[in-house]
């Protein structure tokens, strides 16, 4: 299994980023894929999931900002980050789980600045 992911970058505190993670090595339609990040300091959290039929679950601190989505042809998951806070800065992971082992993507850095 490998995840690729891209996006992130440097935004001010109210703007809008988009990251994406295009998955290979497993059955994509039917896993659960999610996002995760960790700020400097502190422990990994999970931002989002998204279930192969559609189904997703935000984190209390990011729900009606960001909005996890699916492209089961394309094999690729986003995350859709509006009105961006200082404090979602951290480093965000793409994740899933196959075969009862754990992946993760590359990290990709996310900076907000105010």
């Amino acid at each position: 299994v490998q995840l690729q992911a891209s996006g992130g970058g440097s935004v001010l505190a109210g703007g809008s980023l988009r990251l994406s993670c295009k998955a290979s090595g497993l059955l994509f339609r039917d896993t659960t894929m999610a996002w995760y990040r960790q700020a400097p300091g502190e422990q990994r959290e999970l931002v989002a999931d998204i279930t192969g039929s559609g189904s997703t679950t935000y984190s209390d601190s990011v729900g009606g900002r960001f909005t996890i989505s699916r492209d089961n042809v394309r094999r690729t998951v986003s995350l859709q980050m509006d009105n961006l806070k200082p404090e979602d800065t951290a480093v965000y992971y793409c994740n899933t789980q196959n075969r009862g082992r754990t992946f993760w993507g590359r990290g990709t850095l996310v900076t907000v600045s105010s």
